[in-house]
């Protein structure tokens, strides 16, 4: 494929094989034939059915399965019926989930216009966009979609909005000339054209690109690519080909159901090898077994990780974080890394003047409110305000400004200064007019300025000095009159511009470049010549001053960076803007300090991965870059064990918002693609809301982790009370339904309850977490054994009780009772770390809740007869209550004492 913004319009035509009048029909329908539709294609989506399938490939699953289907073998479809409900409960939310978040390409198709104006056969025609082929000559006006990449072969003040692709907020003039042929450096032309990563994406003024849309002026283009070939179909091909990664969470539920898997296989097979050799019957041995796996097994942890993730989303959507997919609430908690767009993230993605320049002295904007009715003041501010085609809401709303972002940006200084550009507007009416041109640089009006008429001219300072051969001087001798009452002499006091003067204006022009910011200069002069004769309209100028403006960070950027910071994170600049600009961002709001580098898309380019993965960690701005460019530093990050949040907004963003780890999308400026690619919107688009966010999923994670421990510790007590019966040839403490009871009724309250544990203090001043490391670390296993100890070690001193007071149905109902109201007990240890006293009852009413609901059901089993049929609940007496009660209380009163004897040596 031609670097076609290095080639001349006829150079691009004659490749192509086409003229101006376009293609004929024949050759559109050939054209058709060899390159296909003009349409965004996509790679094969699973279907609902095998999505709901896979859900059922865990081992753990399987082996629920296979006990159920024992239980309805045995004669226990009851216990069956129950297991089966659960596992179909989590196969469609599982379902569910995975088809929400497959829509990305369907947003990306949606960019595509529906219909493009053509020269085919001499003549102008509306086609199918889809029908568009490489050669077709588009015609663009105003408020179309561009159809095709395409080459500019004429333009007529054509200017096109990119920022979806490119991540540039303003809109792009458009040129027709050829690019990248020379490069200029100081010392002159060097004629060597370089790679097409030279000329990035942004700055390739002399192409248009599909899915841009066109803000202003009319072009003609020769489609260069249709559909996949074009920048956006090269995007869909990169979110074709990017996988999503499975969160920490995951990977670590993975690695622990496979080891739990292990461990109850290898136990039900000693315990039903054990029962044979004590000649008990198959059948009796089996369902020993099956009550062991049953045990064993959290059946409703998917359950449970899910809704605990779910109130995650919910607490996080009252602070403008919007999740998506619920798998990324845990993952917040160990991001490491957070890869940042830069417009309307970190800034406020709006201009805003800083600073003016008045007779070389740099002021602010305060010194320009008490200078308003200074006569140089006073006419720049008249200038800003007439010299601009913008409409800025009167009540203030920023939302619902109109016009180009830097004509916006000068209406607020001239408010800001006590001018209101209505009545000023109203006041001195427009004349005539030299509209904008992008090889002109300027923009000039005629406007009645009282009893006077004056041209005000703005634009580039390199243009704009050259026209002017006076500068205002205000403290001259000769007092200013009113501002265009007359000649020359009453318009402004001036003087000859000197080199000396120019020589400062251009120092201080590129001060405020280095600065990142953009300038404008303006300037004026008594109108002797009507507009429309510009070679003298813009002759012979008065220099006023020039502006400095730029997208100014957020308020709340830099506390939200340095909050990154302390949690351990580190944050990256990844924006298409350019370098200078990036940096002098980056630097405002703590990203980049003496140390850190910037680095640009081409100087990416000439890197290999290795040297990339070297220089990572000293490199925190990237600027002017592409889609590419973005995926492999998140990949570079990742290959370093890093969790990546990026964010984004644009079409462009989209492929390294799916490969992140966590993809957090604009919810205010955001592409329907980006918002479909993320897993995250921000409502507020706020930097800062990320970090709150982050917070949340560390406070997730910490609720998920100790909701596992309460049900492993649970049923490690259970497995514990099985094996003991088993050893001792003594009778089956637990029926199935019993476990299935404790394990997804009274277990499944307090579970929620923790995962809804309020964050405590401090959680953003700890590291993020290692991603690698499982949920079974060594601490994690030894409190599960020693809490499973305990409590088993009460059940079955309850179960003995019960043995030689009233029999095995009465053993059996005292260890079910003392091992539910244990556990009930237990989900008050399992909250935190911290003992109940340092938390206190009242910060957590879930869990208070959850405790008084689980002694109402398990009352009702006990006292209930339809239920005590139904559950082979024996009759108890007060002895055998109070037994149970004692028992079951024990561990917590072992465990919270513990708890507060550490907090009082900490």
């Amino acid at each position: 494929m031609a670097d076609w913004f290095r080639l001349s319009k006829q150079e691009t035509m004659s490749q192509l094989t086409t003229g101006g009048q376009g293609l004929d029909s024949r050759e559109a329908k050939e054209r058709l034939k060899q390159y296909g539709e003009n349409v965004i294609e996509e790679a094969g989506r699973k279907q609902w059915w095998q999505v709901f399938l896979e859900q059922f490939k865990d081992l753990l699953v399987i082996i629920l399965i296979v006990a159920a289907g024992i239980s309805m073998v045995t004669g226990d479809p009851g216990s069956a019926g129950v297991i089966f409900a659960v596992l179909l409960l989590n196969a469609v939310l599982g379902t569910v989930q995975h088809q929400k978040a497959e829509k990305s390409l369907d947003s990306l198709k949606s960019l595509s216009s529906p219909e493009a104006r053509v020269r085919r056969d001499g003549r102008q025609a509306d086609i199918p966009s889809s029908q568009v082929v490489p050669g077709d000559i588009l015609l663009l006006e105003a408020g179309d979609l561009v159809a095709a990449d395409a080459r500019l072969i004429e333009v007529y003040g054509l200017q096109v909005n990119e920022s979806s692709l490119t991540g540039e907020s303003l809109n792009v003039d458009k040129q027709d000339t050829v690019l990248g042929k020379t490069r200029r450096n100081g010392r002159g032309a060097v004629d060597k054209g370089g790679p097409a990563d030279d000329v990035p994406l942004a700055d390739r003024v002399n192409m248009v690109f599909s899915g841009s849309l066109v803000t202003g002026g009319r072009g003609v283009a020769v489609v260069t690519a249709t559909g996949m070939d074009t920048e956006i179909g090269k995007i869909a091909s990169m979110m074709n080909g990017t996988e999503e990664h499975k969160t920490p969470l995951q990977i670590s539920l993975d690695r622990f159901s496979g080891r739990l898997a292990a461990a109850i296989i290898a136990i039900s097979a000693v315990v039903f090898a054990l029962s044979l050799y004590r000649k008990a019957q198959v059948l009796d041995a089996l369902m020993f077994a099956v009550a062991l796996a049953v045990a064993a097994i959290p059946e409703a942890l998917s359950s449970i990780v899910t809704i605990v993730q779910a109130m995650g989303t919910q607490k996080m959507a009252r602070e403008h974080a919007i999740i998506k997919d619920l798998k990324a609430v845990e993952s917040l908690g160990c991001v490491s890394v957070i890869c940042s767009d830069k417009t309307g993230t970190l800034t406020q993605n709006r201009m805003e003047v800083e600073y003016a320049c008045f007779n070389h002295r740099e002021r602010d904007m305060d010194w320009l409110r008490e200078n308003a009715f200074r006569p140089d003041v006073r006419l720049l501010l008249y200038g800003a305000v007439l010299n601009n085609d913008a409409s800025a809401d009167p009540d203030g709303q920023t939302a619902r400004d109109v016009g180009e972002p830097m004509e916006l940006a000068l209406l607020h200084m001239a408010v800001q200064a006590g001018v209101a550009p209505e009545l000023v507007r109203a006041r001195c009416p427009r004349l005539g007019e030299l509209p904008f041109d992008p090889r002109r640089k300027l923009m000039s009006t005629k406007n009645q300025v009282e009893d006077g008429q004056i041209i005000f001219v703005k634009g580039a300072l390199d243009v704009l000095l050259d026209r002017c051969d006076r500068i205002a001087n205000p403290g001259s001798a000769k007092s200013a009159v009113r501002p265009g009452s007359g000649g020359e002499s009453a318009a402004l006091a001036s003087r000859t511009l000197t080199a000396q003067d120019r020589r400062r204006i251009v120092d201080q022009n590129m001060n405020w470049s280095s600065q990142g910011l953009r300038v404008l200069a303006f300037a004026c002069k008594p109108a002797q010549e009507i507009p429309g004769e510009k070679a003298r309209a813009e002759e012979n100028l008065i220099f006023l001053g020039m502006v400095a403006m730029m997208d100014p960070p957020r308020s709340e950027s830099r506390a939200a960076v340095q909050n990154a910071r302390r949690a351990g994170i580190r944050t990256v600049m990844i924006t298409g803007d350019h370098k200078v600009t990036a940096m002098a961002i980056a630097r405002r709001i703590g990203i980049m300090d003496e140390t850190a580098q910037a680095l640009t898309g081409a100087e990416l380019n000439a890197m290999d991965d290795g040297e990339l993965s070297r220089r990572l960690d000293s490199i925190s701005v990237y600027a002017r870059v592409s889609p590419e460019h973005k995926i492999r530093i998140v990949d570079a990050w990742q290959k370093r064990g890093s969790i990546v949040a990026m964010t984004g907004d644009g079409v462009n963003d989209a492929p390294a918002l799916k490969k992140a780890d966590i993809g957090v999308a604009m919810g205010i400026t955001g592409t329907e693609v980006s918002k479909d690619a993320a897993s995250m919107i921000l409502a507020d688009d706020n930097f800062a809301t990320i970090i709150k966010a982050v917070a949340n999923g560390r406070n997730v994670y910490r609720n998920i982790k100790n909701a596992i421990q309460f049900l492993l510790s649970g049923n490690m007590a259970g497995i514990l009370c099985v094996l003991y019966t088993s050893l001792s040839a003594l009778p089956m403490p637990f029926a199935p339904v019993h476990l299935l009871f404790i394990n997804l009724l009274t277990d499944s309250l307090p579970a929620i309850a923790i995962g809804m544990e309020p964050p405590e203090e401090g959680l953003l001043k700890e590291p993020p977490r290692n991603p690698r490391e499982g949920i079974l670390t060594r601490t994690f296993v030894r409190d599960i054994l020693l809490q499973g100890g305990l409590i088993a070690l009460a059940t079955m001193w309850s179960y003995r009780t019960g043995l030689s007071t009233g029999g095995a149905a009465q053993a059996s109902t005292m260890a079910f009772s003392t091992l539910t109201l244990a556990r009930l007990f237990h989900g008050f240890n399992c909250r935190s770390r911290h003992s109940i006293l340092h938390l206190g009852f009242g910060s957590n009413l879930y869990s208070l809740m959850a405790f008084e609901l689980g002694v109402v059901l398990l009352a009702a089993v006990l006292f209930v007869p339809g239920l005590q049929v139904m559950f082979a609940a024996a009759d108890l007496g007060l002895y055998q209550l109070l037994t149970i009660g004692f028992a079951a209380f024990a561990p917590t009163l072992v465990i919270q004492s513990f708890k507060m004897f550490r907090e009082s040596v900490e």
